[in-house]
């Protein structure tokens, strides 16, 4: 009898595995089995080649970016669009991680839970990305052959209108490996530096040292700060690049003052400013239609004042993802909760049938209504006394820029950060611009000219 009881337990612990493993395999099905399904050894999905057989890219505006041709993947008739596209579109050999033949791969095949990748047609379905192909043009061609990245989304919808990474290369002519390799003009061009990669912020990080100044220190808006364009805090020299003299907060901001922000960033607090940086979404991943964005990185010592300045001024090791800026940016314009950015617009079958929901979705508060209306209003008067209203007519814009230092032998990295208050024209942008120079002048005029084209196209 103790042998059946002891056989009927093992049976119901076999029993119960068996059913444990069950569903394991069943939810990993639910979850990942468009990405099974789209591995490049699948040869419903892929000929011999590895070239995806079926579905087309597109533009939000209905502009093909690629489709299969007689067994070979073909891209735009438009050069300059092929580059400007390649991180979005991708390259037929699957270097390209973000690119959407190699991220989307499933939703262009038109699998599903019940059929799979089975198609009655064999032509799989259309995949229509938010980006606008011409704008992506514009933005390629203000960077004008620097490394870089430029991005703009609708912080009301979360599409992604812009979003270039440089250097690129033609798709319908991609250079052989032994080309790259060793190159600097191909330094990195596997990597979609707008989603994937992290830079020394400088000064367009003070927004973030900003927001938790305006919370945490009474007064601060009233408070007069000098600066003689240096300043020991903590052992440490925080130096300007000249002597501001008396400023206001909102001064500081548009001045763009290290020693003001340095000062503030050792009076807020190590615990503070990590809360703060942690609330802005710039130490973790964000999800843009499943493609994950790389994480930033911020060291605020507590025991070291002079680091922990600097790190509020962006510098020290400080390390942020241009695409999680730029959500912040559309928070700031939001009222202080982001709308989170996606680059899938819509699908459909081969015939126009839509086959899928695209909601926007909303990430946690990053900052209060209150604070995100202040912040935008010192960025607001920074365009106006300081970078040029006449550079963004008509645009409502509020920005700051940054000055990156990134090692004594290497020109700083130039950022331009922003949104736009024109209620017809929602966007936030980020432009990088590798060891460019000065924030406003060089990628502020890349800025200029995406935004120009942005609102001339809209």
């Amino acid at each position: 009898m103790k042998k059946i009881e002891k056989r009927a337990a093992m049976c119901l612990l076999l029993a119960g595995a068996l059913l444990l493993g069950l569903a394991v395999f069943c939810f990993r099905f639910v979850v990942d089995g468009g990405s099974w399904a789209a591995f490049p050894s699948n040869r419903h999905l892929y000929n011999k080649q590895g070239v995806l057989i079926g579905g087309r890219i597109l533009d939000r505006n209905g502009l093909v970016l690629s489709e299969t041709a007689d067994g070979v993947r073909v891209y735009n008739d438009d050069r300059t669009i092929r580059r400007a596209t390649l991180h979005a579109v991708g390259d037929a050999a699957g270097n390209i991680g973000t690119g959407a033949q190699t991220a989307f791969a499933d939703k262009l095949s038109g699998y599903n839970l019940v059929t799979g990748a089975y198609s009655l047609t064999g032509q799989g379905r259309n995949l229509y990305l938010t980006i606008d192909a011409t704008l992506n043009r514009a933005a390629y061609q203000a960077l004008d052959g620097r490394r870089g990245a430029v991005g703009l989304y609708n912080y009301q919808t979360g599409e992604i209108l812009c979003m270039v990474s440089t250097p690129s290369f033609d798709p319908a002519h991609p250079p052989a490996a032994d080309e790259i390799e060793g190159n600097d003009d191909y330094n990195g061009v596997y990597v979609n530096r707008l989603l994937n990669a992290t830079f020394t912020p400088g000064s367009i990080f003070k927004t973030v040292t900003l927001a938790a100044a305006l919370d945490n220190l009474p007064n601060v808006t009233t408070r007069k700060f000098h600066c003689d364009g240096s300043l020991k805090i903590g052992g440490t020299t925080v130096t300007c690049t000249h002597a501001h003299g008396d400023l206001t907060l909102a001064d500081a901001l548009a001045e763009s003052c290290n020693v003001t922000f340095g000062v503030l960033a050792d009076e807020i607090g190590a615990d503070k400013m990590h809360e703060y940086t942690e609330k802005a979404g710039l130490t973790g991943s964000l999800s843009v239609s499943g493609i994950p964005t790389a994480k930033g990185a911020f060291d605020f010592p507590a025991n070291d004042s002079g680091n922990l300045a600097w790190a509020g001024v962006g510098q020290h090791n400080d390390l942020v993802n241009p695409a999680a800026m730029m959500t912040y940016m559309g928070a700031i314009a939001h009222g202080g909760t982001p709308v989170l950015p996606r680059l899938v617009y819509k699908s459909t079958t081969a015939g126009g049938i839509p086959t899928s929901l695209n909601p926007k979705h909303t990430g946690a508060r990053a900052l209060s209504a209150e604070t995100a209306k202040a912040v935008g209003d010192m960025m607001r008067g920074a365009v106006t006394n300081h970078y040029g209203e006449d550079r963004f007519p008509n645009m409502q814009l509020c920005a700051k820029s940054g000055t990156a230092e990134v090692g004594a032998d290497k020109r700083p990295n130039a950022w331009f950060a922003g949104f736009s208050r024109d209620p017809d024209h929602p966007y936030a942008f980020i432009v990088l611009v590798e060891n460019g120079g000065g924030g406003s002048a060089v990628a502020g005029d890349v800025a200029a000219n995406v935004l120009q084209a942005a609102f001339a196209d809209q």
